[in-house]
């Protein structure tokens, strides 16, 4: 095959994930793009498997921060309950998986959690948007339901709070979840370490892709319109709600998925996911990336809980009080996110350097 041959096919896989709601429509991105992904396939071959499991985190992170870039950046839902789908997820993995112990038990755990916190997110999103909570109400009801879930999982302690054989636990949350486990036949996969890496990294890509997808099609169109002004789009006949609850489950969605990987790389889950302070990471992480791009969400991710990592590996009690100042000067200084604004500045540069200027006997200056 010629090399305009295989340009040609590459452009054509590259077009269903571009378009005008998402950074990066460019073959010297998706070049880029594979790179690094190649990159990251090898990290725990060059680095061993703790530092793999390490890395995991931020990938499933990552999903997390895009399960709120859906909402938040394409649809104008801000919402502060993505951690309460998250932790309904890891709860419900907990249950299934401890009180049906068998191989094939933990493998549909993660489909049936899932499937609980989209309801969860479908059930919440019902109430409202169709019963026309909007705006900050949103906000703040959202906001609400995290703080409830954190103070009622956290008065589970006592032996009355125990569904089959397991205790909640209270503070203490379940230990000793079983990792997640793929059976087929008498042959089983236990995901941890290097191949628990490489399973949340093949799901992190398939989610960006499927929401690159997602937001350049016709539904992406109609979501990008509802958060410019949603009195006009439903003057064009769409149902403005049931677009944002479809989305608002869709977060949920990714969000459950995310608390399902959650529990089984650290084997735990406690009441902390429900907490104030875990609930406003992922406003963070999109806030600083740019709301309006996958791509600065799940950078913007993985650099700031790296980063917090590190500081609270180190004994710093300032974690937090960084992060919280990045914010703020994101705000103020970069308010559409720092990755769209090294986008336009790469895109300026680029523009200068195709047009420049001519001397006067006809050679470039």
């Amino acid at each position: 095959m010629s090399e305009m041959g295989i340009g040609d096919t590459f452009d054509r896989l590259c077009r269903p994930f571009e378009g005008p709601n998402t950074i990066g429509n460019t073959r010297r991105f998706w070049i880029g793009f594979v790179v690094v992904v190649l990159a990251l396939l090898g990290y725990p071959i060059g680095f061993g498997g703790y530092a793999a499991s390490s890395a995991a985190l931020y990938l499933l992170y990552a999903i997390l921060g895009l399960s709120l870039s859906i909402i938040w950046g394409y649809t104008g839902i801000l919402s502060f309950g993505q951690v309460v789908f998250f932790g309904i997820a890891g709860y419900s993995f907990a249950l299934i998986s401890m009180n049906l112990s068998s191989t094939l038990t933990t493998m549909l755990a993660l489909p049936i959690s899932v499937a609980v916190a989209t309801i969860a997110s479908l059930v919440l999103g019902y109430f409202m948007f169709y019963g026309e909570v909007r705006d900050v109400y949103v906000t703040i009801l959202t906001l609400v339901v995290s703080i409830v879930m954190n103070t009622f999982m956290a008065q589970t302690a006592g032996s009355e709070w125990t569904v089959g054989s397991v205790a909640l636990g209270g503070f203490n949350g379940i230990p000793a979840i079983p990792s997640l486990t793929f059976s087929v036949g008498d042959a089983s996969v236990v995901l941890d370490g290097s191949s628990f890496y490489w399973f949340t990294l093949i799901a992190l890509l398939v989610v960006y892709l499927g929401l690159r997808a997602l937001v350049n099609g016709r539904f992406g169109y109609t979501m990008v319109a509802t958060r410019e002004d949603e009195d006009r789009t439903e003057m064009l006949g769409y149902d403005v709600r049931r677009i944002k609850l479809l989305v608002f489950g869709l977060g949920g969605a990714l969000a459950g998925f995310a608390g399902v990987l959650y529990a089984t790389w650290g084997n735990y889950v406690s009441p902390s996911v429900f907490g104030i302070t875990f609930a406003s990471i992922p406003v963070v992480w999109v806030a600083v990336g740019g709301r309006r791009s996958l791509l600065g969400a799940v950078v913007a991710t993985v650099v700031i809980e790296w980063f917090r990592q590190q500081l609270s590996a180190t004994g710093s009690q300032y974690a937090m009080v960084i992060v919280g100042a990045v914010l703020l000067l994101a705000i103020l200084f970069v308010p559409e996110g720092v990755i769209p604004r090294l986008n336009v500045a790469l895109l300026n540069v680029r523009d200068r350097s195709e047009t420049t200027p001519d001397s006067p006997d006809g050679t470039p200056e």
